[in-house]
């Protein structure tokens, strides 16, 4: 039976949401709630909404600021 994994952040250039959910550990609804609120950048590819890999690491830059602060 063959497992799947989340792909590593520099093996594609974009991320699809459910790529984003299982690297960063996080629902669906939080993902696009971070991207409604301008914190994890996102684009369009036809319908579908794409994450680029500079989006996730700087969001993960973001969260690590955020986290120093508190």
């Amino acid at each position: 039976m063959a497992t799947t994994t989340a792909p590593e952040i520099d093996d594609l250039q974009l991320y699809r949401v459910t790529d984003v959910m299982r690297m960063l550990r996080m629902g669906r609804t939080v993902i696009f709630a971070q991207m409604r609120d301008g914190r994890l950048r996102s684009v369009r590819q036809g319908r579908a909404r794409l994450i680029p890999a500079a989006a996730i690491r700087d969001y993960i830059a973001l969260l690590e600021r955020e986290s120093e602060a508190a």
